[in-house]
């Protein structure tokens, strides 16, 4: 099956997992300090904390904020749970901000009219999570200067968007926001097999999540050491640490890749049945998936199966928040007409294949499995 994402490992990367391998630290040693500075360096942050996933840089910089019960955490409906799930572990609550259905980020319009009305019933939220959806950065400087007026702070879930950026800028400059989060995940444009990284401009609150990462622990002379609060163990071995520094120097290669095949696909799409992604030819995206939007739910479930069995592992980008389980059990009533652009996008998304090793031959299967299941849609779909 040619999946929706997949890892680019070579030989570099080989050599420097096995150089920690053999010589150590595998752990708390200083190869994990390098890859911070690197990372922060690239993406022009004062400090950088690693840890062990994204949804655990989440986590910290929610606990570094001090966010806690009686809080409100609001986000995105179109995103994974981890930005959700941070806010409740915290035991604050959820509420979601409808998103712009052109491109699956939240919408600043949508957010400032629902600040208004969060502001007259005294519920404004205490953090915002902003995603950006797919790779695309979302508007920042208008969702900042809500922040500002509001009096919220902001941090960017940037799982996807290593490599992209916002006017210029690198995502995770946190030229707006207090922290942003990246993810080391296979499928994402570098990988340390699992892992995260908070950036931030905040000497204290890089301090704190440091700490919290490593249970808190504050040491003073000889063995003695004291825990003040509840922390976690969400260190970064120096293995992956390894592994994400060899990756990193290759980022600028995996991004323009992956622009290079999403400029591909938007041109051989062009005339076809569907909506490519808004600003397909924008080198601003890190560009993390590729979504395509079919004519509804109907002709997307069609086309999924009909992928699926030709071994093309396209996918859905999500099911919205509000649908699951865990987000009904605060006790809040979601009603999805409340979220016109989120049912709009969640109804028609599908994810095509996309990362640094897809072929031209690979991307060819894919096409021609798209166009042979919307050809049982649409006879007149171009070959």
């Amino acid at each position: 099956m040619i999946p929706y994402g997949w890892h680019d490992i070579d030989e570099s990367d080989i050599a420097a997992v096995v150089e920690v391998l053999r010589h150590g630290p595998l752990t708390q040693g200083t190869t994990v300090e390098r890859f911070e500075q690197a990372m922060a360096a690239d993406c022009q942050s004062q400090y950088a904390v690693a840890c062990n996933s994204a949804s655990s840089g989440l986590l910290l910089a929610c606990r570094a904020l001090e966010l806690g019960p009686g809080d409100w955490l609001w986000t995105s409906p179109i995103t994974f749970a981890a930005s959700a799930t941070c806010a409740l572990h915290c035991g604050a609550r959820v509420d979601l901000v409808d998103v712009d259905p052109a491109t699956g980020n939240l919408s600043p319009t949508a957010l400032a009219c629902k600040l208004a009305e969060a502001q007259s019933l005294g519920r404004l939220p205490r953090i915002l999570v902003p995603v950006h959806y797919a790779g695309r950065p979302c508007d920042m400087a208008a969702i900042g200067e809500l922040a500002q007026h509001f009096g919220f702070a902001i941090i960017e879930d940037a799982a996807h968007a290593l490599g992209a950026s916002d006017h210029g800028q690198p995502v995770g400059a946190c030229r707006y926001s207090q922290a942003t989060v990246f993810s080391f995940h296979p499928v994402k444009q570098i990988t340390t097999g699992e892992g995260g990284m908070v950036l931030t401009n905040d000497a204290e609150l890089a301090a704190r999540m440091a700490r919290l990462r490593t249970h808190d622990i504050r040491r003073t002379e000889g063995w003695h050491y004291s825990i003040e609060e509840p922390g976690y163990n969400f260190r970064l071995t120096d293995i992956q640490a390894a592994l994400g520094l060899s990756q990193l120097k290759r980022l600028p290669d995996f991004v323009a890749r992956r622009r290079c095949l999403a400029r591909r696909y938007h041109q051989r799409l062009s005339g076809w049945p569907l909506m490519t992604p808004h600003g397909s030819d924008d080198d601003s995206s890190a560009w993390h998936l590729y979504v395509i939007r079919l004519g509804d739910q109907g002709e997307r479930r069609m086309v999924y199966e009909a992928m699926r069995a030709a071994e093309i592992g396209v996918q859905v980008h999500y099911i919205p928040l509000y649908r699951q389980p865990f987000m009904q059990a605060q006790g809040m009533t979601f009603d999805p007409k409340a979220f016109p652009g989120a049912e709009s996008f969640y109804a028609s998304a599908l994810t095509l294949p996309l990362y640094p090793g897809l072929t031209h031959v690979d991307q060819e299967s894919v096409l021609e499995a798209l166009r042979t299941a919307l050809s049982a849609l649409h006879p007149a779909t171009p070959c």
